[in-house]
C-alpha cells in the first residue's frame, strides 16, 4: 500500500531566496508591508509602552522614579541592584563609566517591572544605549523574551530594548494562540533595525528556518527504512497527517495511523502533538522527497493479546459490525472481528445473513478457528441454536404420500408365518 499520496503536496517550508535575487527583493517588500500594517502607523516605542502599560496597570508614560540603590552583583554584563529587602533591580553594566563594585551606591530611574524576572529593569540618570545598540546590527541572531503582545504579534524585549515580531514571524507554521511565548526566551533574527526611530523587529521564523535547512540534510543522509524517529505533527489532512521529523516532513496515512478503524486521522494525532513514527517508505529522487511513515508500527497490536485469549471451541460474545452476502462480521473486543460464515448463521439455509441478522446486533458466538498470524477467526452461530424438528416423512411415488405401515392383522400373522425361516429371493425365474 502505497503510503504517499502523490496529489497531496507536501507542507515542507523552503529556507528564503538567496540575497540579492528577485525573489528575495519581492520577500523582503512583502514582509515591511506586514510589518507596517502590524505596527499600523503606530511607533515600536508608542506602541511597546502602551502594551507594557497595559499589563502593568498602574505606570504612567513619562513618569520614572529615581531611586538609590546598592550594587550587590555583577554577572553577565548586567548590574543587579537592591534597593530594600523586597526590591532589586537589573541595569547594563554599559550604562557605568566604569565596571561598579559589590557594596557601591548610585541612583537609578525606574524603567518597568520584569514579572517574569521578578526584577526592575532600571537605567542611570543621563545613561544612553548607543553603545549597546551599536553591538547589534540587521541579520544578528541574538536571544529576545517575550514581554507582551498586541493585535500584530508579538512585544520583545534584547538586552533591555523594545522589539517587535510579528506574527507572521513567529514560526514556520500559523500559531493559534502566540499568547504561549508570553515570558519565553528564544533565540530570533534582526530583520530591520533603525537606530533613528528605536525600531527594532526580529523574526523566529528566519531562525527556524535556518535551523531546520541544515537539521534536513543531515537527517536524508542518515534516514532509511525502518528506523523508528520522534517526531512532531504538523499539519492534518483527510487521508493522512505531516510529521516533522528533524528538518523535513513524512506522510503517516491514515490506514498506518491506528490498529482500529478510524474516519479522520485527528481521531488519533492532535497538531504538534510529539510522537513515535517508523520510516516505511523513502524516496530520495522525488522532489520534494517522499516520506512515508508508520504511526501504529511502534506499538503492540492490541488485537494480538486479546486473540490469545480466544479458544477455538469456546463460547464468546460480540457485536455484529457488518453484514454482507457471504457473512456477518462480530466484534469480539476492540480490534478484533470474527467472521460468521452465511452457512453458520442458522440451521435452515438462508439467501444473506441480513435474513436473520442486524448491524448493532449482540449475540453468542461458538469459535470454530483461530490463525493469529492472519489476524482470522472463524465464527458459528447455528451451533448454539437447538436444531429445529424434522418434518414427518411425506412423499411417495409421483408426489403422493407414502403409504401407512400396515397394522398386525390375522392375514399379516399367517403371511409372516408362512414366509418365516425361506431364502427369498428377488428377481425371475
Amino acid at each position: 500500500m502505497d503510503q504517499t499520496n502523490p496529489s497531496a503536496p507536501t507542507p515542507t517550508p523552503t529556507p528564503p531566496p538567496p540575497s540579492g535575487s528577485p525573489d528575495r527583493a519581492a520577500l523582503d517588500a512583502e514582509l515591511m508591508r506586514e510589518i507596517e500594517e502590524a505596527l499600523g502607523g503606530m511607533s515600536l516605542e508608542a506602541m511597546v509602552e502602551g502594551s507594557s502599560a497595559a499589563g502593568r496597570g498602574a505606570a504612567v508614560k513619562g513618569e520614572r522614579v529615581l531611586r538609590k540603590g546598592k550594587v550587590f552583583r555583577v554577572h553577565d554584563g548586567e548590574v543587579f541592584i537592591e534597593f530594600g529587602p523586597n526590591r532589586q533591580g537589573v541595569c547594563p553594566v554599559a550604562q557605568f563609566a566604569e565596571e561598579p563594585k559589590p557594596g557601591e551606591e548610585h541612583e537609578f530611574f525606574d524603567e518597568r517591572f520584569d514579572p517574569f524576572e521578578g526584577l526592575w529593569v532600571v537605567s542611570r540618570p543621563g545613561a544612553t544605549h548607543k553603545g549597546e545598540l551599536d553591538s547589534l546590527s540587521a541579520g544578528m541572531i541574538v536571544e529576545a523574551r517575550c514581554v507582551g503582545m498586541n493585535k500584530g504579534g508579538l512585544d520583545m524585549e534584547v538586552l533591555h530594548h523594545k522589539a517587535f515580531m510579528p506574527s507572521s514571524q513567529v514560526d514556520i507554521r500559523h500559531i493559534e494562540d502566540i499568547s504561549v511565548f508570553l515570558g519565553e526566551k528564544f533565540p530570533c533574527k534582526i530583520i530591520e533595525l533603525r537606530r533613528e526611530k528605536g525600531r527594532m523587529v526580529l523574526s523566529r521564523r528566519a531562525v527556524l528556518l535556518e535551523e531546520r535547512a541544515r537539521m534536513r540534510d543531515k537527517v536524508l543522509a542518515e534516514l532509511e527504512v525502518g528506523q523508528v524517529r520522534t517526531a512532531t505533527i504538523t499539519s492534518i489532512q483527510s487521508y493522512g497527517a505531516f510529521a516533522d521529523i528533524g528538518g523535513v516532513d513524512g506522510l503517516i496515512h491514515i490506514g498506518d495511523m491506528s490498529y482500529t478503524r478510524i474516519k479522520d486521522p485527528s481521531e488519533v494525532v492532535k497538531l504538534g502533538q510529539v510522537v513515535q513514527v517508523k520510516v516505511l517508505k523513502l524516496n530520495r529522487e522525488a522532489k520534494p522527497v517522499k516520506i512515508g511513515l508508520g504511526l501504529k508500527q511502534t506499538i503492540a497490536d492490541p488485537a494480538l493479546a486479546a486473540m490469545e485469549e480466544i479458544e477455538a471451541g469456546g463460547t464468546v460474545t460480540g457485536r455484529v459490525t457488518k453484514l454482507t452476502e457471504f457473512g456477518a462480521f462480530v466484534e469480539l473486543a476492540p480490534g478484533v472481528e470474527g467472521l460468521i460464515h452465511v452457512s453458520e448463521v442458522a440451521h435452515e439455509r438462508i439467501p444473506t445473513p441480513a435474513k436473520v441478522l442486524t448491524v448493532g446486533e449482540v449475540l453468542q458466538v461458538k469459535v470454530l478457528s483461530v490463525d493469529a498470524n492472519r489476524k482470522r477467526i472463524s465464527l458459528s452461530r447455528k451451533q448454539l441454536l437447538d436444531r429445529p424438528a424434522m418434518p414427518e416423512r411425506s412423499g411417495g411415488r409421483d408426489g403422493k404420500p407414502a403409504p401407512a405401515l400396515r397394522e398386525d392383522d390375522p392375514v399379516m400373522r399367517k403371511l409372516r408365518a408362512r414366509f418365516s425361516g425361506r431364502d427369498l429371493k428377488g428377481g425371475l425365474g
